[in-house]
């Protein structure tokens, strides 16, 4: 098992939701996990739990990173910090636009900057990137949240190029819908609230099974890569055909959703 070949790994976002849960996976498998996200006492509670090494850093802020990774050497780097904000190009204002393109894109990138090297001259190493099915599906609004998951879809595919000839590795996961507090963030709404809409009475895949997967692509033998894992409810499908019919100023959508 490739996990015998590790002993550092850094995980973004690991204060709540995939990342905790993906955290306290790889601390079970063995590795010295470094856990960075804003939220200190949550991080607390991480380290409580599982012993994961925590940083209170917020991932955008590069010099505060590099700092962190100038004396770490991390086999994993799991880029899982992201935000989504809602809404259409003609809804978004800067702000919604920067911090997605910032935590999103720009932070996973300059991550892979700073561990890649190490990985390289070590010939070792694994980078999880957790995107999401909105880089390759469209639906309605979160026009910033789509580009940069797919932006980050080319990235995994060229962090392949960029690393071979070394034994490093580089895995995108891909959810739909899984059973998270996002949608009480990114709705601004009570999490109860959220959980009623949006996951009472459906089958949704948990944090868990996040963790699996993330363990299935690092636990698989050094010579095998698993590039892209799409992980959906099997009662969810991104496609789909909808015609609009314009009736005067009436807009009439036809066909399933």
């Amino acid at each position: 098992m490739a996990f015998a070949d590790y002993r550092n790994a850094l995980v973004t976002g690991a204060s709540g939701g995939m990342g905790r849960a993906i955290a306290e996976r790889l601390c079970a498998k063995g590795l010295t996990v470094h856990a960075l996200a804003r939220n200190a006492s949550k991080l607390a509670e991480l380290q409580a739990a599982c012993g994961a090494v925590p940083h209170a850093i917020d991932v955008t802020d590069t010099g505060a990173v590099t700092a962190l990774l100038a004396d770490l050497e991390i086999d994993v780097l799991v880029n899982n910090a992201g935000v989504s904000r809602p809404g259409s190009l003609l809804t978004s204002d800067a702000f919604d636009i920067d911090e997605q393109i910032d935590v999103n894109l720009r932070a996973a990138l300059h991550l892979s900057r700073l561990v890649l090297p190490g990985m390289m001259q070590r010939d070792r190493g694994h980078i999880v990137n957790i995107t999401s099915m909105a880089g390759h599906y469209e639906f309605g609004g979160h026009i910033a949240y789509h580009a940069t998951k797919a932006a980050m879809h080319t990235v995994s595919r060229q962090l392949r190029v960029d690393a071979f000839g070394r034994r490093v590795r580089v895995t995108e996961i891909s959810p739909g819908r899984v059973e998270t507090d996002i949608f009480a963030h990114v709705e601004k709404i009570d999490p109860a609230e959220a959980k009623r809409k949006y996951f009472d009475g459906f089958e949704m895949p948990q944090t868990s099974d996040i963790a699996d997967a993330v363990e299935y692509a690092i636990g698989a033998p050094q010579y095998v890569n698993i590039g892209l894992i799409e992980l959906l409810p099997t009662l969810q499908v991104p496609g789909g055909l909808r015609t609009a019919k314009r009736v005067g100023d009436d807009v009439i959508l036809t066909g399933n959703k």
